[in-house]
């Protein structure tokens, strides 16, 4: 049975959007307990990745509540956070005047399909748990080349498929039977992380993505995967 809150096409982005609004007060809760925590450690991988630092800009797609956004104004660039959802949204800004009022950071409402700024605007572009949402994954990932800066760099942290078939068959298992269970708890709704094996059936596989990201003109492509591949973080480059 097709999850509620996952719908292929045009009614994608709508269905997305309405899972998030559902989940935004709970959603860093929900990650600490489905990971065990492990979220926080590859954001930091990714952060590190990264590199921003002072005089550049960042542009942290599908930014959710803020985290990423935050750690790379900590690392001094000037920051753009982006999310379609606005619940999302207001709960990465009451981040923002909580934990780093005097940070560069400015969350913005906007597709990340459709990215609200000009050529080769941003250093360094990231995306946590968001590639997989968007309902045309090419569009998205051209749309991300235009607006970064020759010789700029992209990170994606996603869910990933191992390879292996006995760890993958372990890992869709521990989403199909807890993730139901984390929703019905903390949102009431079981469907609301259902709804990330659902996404990620319909999600290729991490070589799938980094050969994609090549035929669209990224450069020095790389993945790297961690605990056996059930999560991954692509890098890229736009050439000099």
């Amino acid at each position: 049975m097709t999850n509620e809150f996952y719908k292929p096409g045009e009614e994608r982005a709508a269905r997305v959007s309405a899972l998030f609004a559902t989940v935004a007060r709970r959603y860093d809760l929900i990650n600490d307990v489905q990971s065990f925590g492990l979220h926080r450690i590859w954001k930091r991988r990714l952060l590190n990745l990264a590199r921003a630092h002072p005089g550049e800009r960042a542009l942290d797609l599908c930014c959710g509540t803020g985290d990423i956004a935050l750690a790379l104004a900590k690392q001094g660039a000037e920051v753009v956070g982006l999310d379609f959802s606005e619940p999302m949204l207001q709960v990465a800004l009451e981040k923002l005047k909580k934990q780093s009022p005097k940070a560069k950071v400015e969350f913005i409402r906007g597709d990340a399909q459709q990215i609200p700024f000009p050529e080769n605007t941003f250093d360094v572009l990231t995306i946590g748990y968001g590639l997989r949402n968007l309902a045309d994954l090419e569009a998205g990932l051209r749309d991300m080349l235009r607006v970064t800066k020759p010789g700029g760099r992209l990170l994606v942290l996603e869910f990933g498929k191992p390879d292996n078939s006995i760890w993958r068959t372990i890992y869709f298992g521990y989403l199909k039977f807890f993730l139901p269970i984390f929703g019905k708890l903390f949102c009431g709704n079981s469907a609301a992380y259902a709804y990330i094996l659902e996404s990620l059936k319909h999600y290729p596989a991490q070589k799938t993505v980094a050969k994609k990201m090549s035929e669209l003109g990224w450069q020095n492509v790389k993945i790297i995967n961690l605990i056996g591949g059930i999560m991954s973080i692509h890098s890229a480059q736009k050439a000099k």
